[in-house]
């Protein structure tokens, strides 16, 4: 069952809100090991991604995750050679991964512009449609796994993934993995989940941190269709939670989501 309706938690501040949400993705991910025997998440790149996995390498709560049982995917990645250092994975690894005692089969990085495929973005992507494909179960929809959370990064306009307003990945209905040409953000080639992908998952966390964010997060929040602001069609079918801290926040109507927390 889809649970479009998003819930709020608001946060004092950008490294309160790190901290909690690294707290909440290690219960969600011992919770789901505990039930299943593995768990699944797909990791988020930018400045709060990269500070929510700061913040469980940090946390001793850490240990608490069997690492080995544990599946990685990324909701996007930028189209570069795979020791770029403004790759997600990249970063991911120095912020935490290779800190853990992950299974490499179990971390699925995004093909880069050096792999197999050299730089046929749409390649790459289909061949990480491929993957997901296979490691999905037969009630799994999409052919995409049900990832436990899925956690995305909110743009100041209101991008999510590298799919952002107007473009023409936003439109996909049908593919799970697109190429992303012109982006309009650096680089401009990149490959992204699509909203249909993102949608499979069980649970969906947006972070958002700043001022800069305030108003993409108001935009998104006011249901204006995911043409125009992706970040609205991105939701789970179990739970869809918007992590803020106050800076973000500041410009959401009380009156339209009234913050679980502040």
């Amino acid at each position: 069952m889809t649970n479009a309706i998003p819930q709020l938690v608001v946060h004092r501040d950008k490294e309160l809100m790190a901290q909690a949400a690294a707290a909440r993705l290690i219960t969600r991910i011992v919770d789901a090991q505990a039930t299943r025997g593995t768990a699944s998440v797909v990791l988020t790149g930018g400045r709060n991604g990269n500070a929510l996995l700061a913040a469980i390498g940090a946390s001793p709560a850490r240990d608490a995750v069997d690492w080995a049982r544990l599946d990685l995917w990324w909701g996007d990645e930028r189209f570069l050679p795979a020791a770029d250092g403004e790759r997600n994975a990249v970063q991911a690894r120095a912020e935490l991964l290779d800190a853990v005692p992950l299974d490499p089969a179990r971390v699925h990085e995004m093909p880069a512009s050096d792999g197999v495929d050299g730089s046929d973005v749409d390649a790459a992507a289909a061949r990480y449609a491929e993957e997901l494909a296979k490691a999905a179960g037969p009630g799994d929809r999409l052919g995409v796994p049900a990832f436990d959370v899925l956690l995305l990064g909110v743009g100041p306009d209101t991008h999510v993934a590298s799919l952002f307003p107007e473009h023409p990945g936003v439109r996909e209905t049908e593919l799970t993995v697109v190429g992303v040409r012109g982006a309009p953000k650096p680089p401009p080639t990149r490959i992204s989940l699509t909203l249909p992908a993102i949608r499979a998952a069980r649970e969906v966390w947006l972070l958002a941190a700043g001022e800069d964010k305030a108003g993409a997060v108001a935009l998104a929040l006011s249901g204006p269709g995911e043409l125009q602001a992706p970040a609205s069609g991105a939701y789970g079918r179990r739970r869809t939670l918007w992590l803020l801290d106050r800076a973000a926040a500041e410009r959401i109507p009380p009156q339209l989501y009234p913050p679980a927390s502040a």
